[in-house]
């Protein structure tokens, strides 16, 4: 039996384990994960137009706008193995770039499935972050920084989530327990929304 194509975006603040989570998810489903970050270093390795252009205004010090931001990633979801499905991991992350994607996909007469949204309190990422900061010696990620990164999380993913659960597509998963348990109520959730995994997976 051929899967339909399974469009997903994962959504938690820093600490929530989104990463992990949503390679594991693609995994799962046979789909390929876009994660911006990823997306604007292939592009900058490649030596493409557009990672020239992220390239200049990252070594400026400055955040990459959203329309080009939003042309990275429609760029990436236009590719082949995009064709099956997708996990979108840090895109879009503010309003605007919502609407992008929505232009996007209906133009391909596409729409997302489902926003898996990983809950974890303000608490718990600190405690994440912390952790994460002294096993990998980053001196960077001091309280300030990582209350600052979870504060534009908070004001700019609330308003996208309030959008999507209009839609009737957000799945709220604790983000809190070992990882299989995570990924096993992320794979419930889905599948109660009739979303099947890949049969290769």
């Amino acid at each position: 039996m051929t899967s339909r194509p399974v469009r997903l975006l994962i959504v938690g603040p820093q600490g929530s384990g989104k990463g992990t989570q949503g390679i594991r998810i693609a995994e799962t489903f046979g789909i390929p994960v876009v994660s911006t970050g990823d997306v604007f270093r292939a592009n900058v390795a490649q030596g493409t137009d557009l990672g020239q252009q992220v390239k200049s205004i990252i070594d400026a010090g400055q955040l990459v706008p959203d329309e080009l931001t939003s042309a990275v990633v429609r760029d990436r979801l236009a590719q082949p193995d995009a064709a099956a499905g997708f996990l979108l991991d840090g895109y879009p992350r503010n309003l605007a770039q919502v609407r992008h994607l929505d232009e996007f996909l209906s133009s391909r007469d596409e729409a997302l499935d489902a926003v898996v949204v990983l809950a974890v309190s303000r608490e718990e990422s600190i405690a994440r972050l912390h952790k994460r900061a002294a096993e990998q010696g980053r001196a960077d990620d001091t309280d300030e920084v990582i209350a600052a990164r979870l504060s534009i999380y908070e004001t700019e993913t609330a308003p996208i989530l309030e959008v999507y659960g209009e839609r009737g597509i957000v799945d709220e998963v604790d983000g809190v327990g070992s990882l299989d348990e995570i990924t096993d109520r992320i794979i419930a959730a889905l599948h109660a929304r009739g979303l099947a995994r890949s049969a290769a997976a």
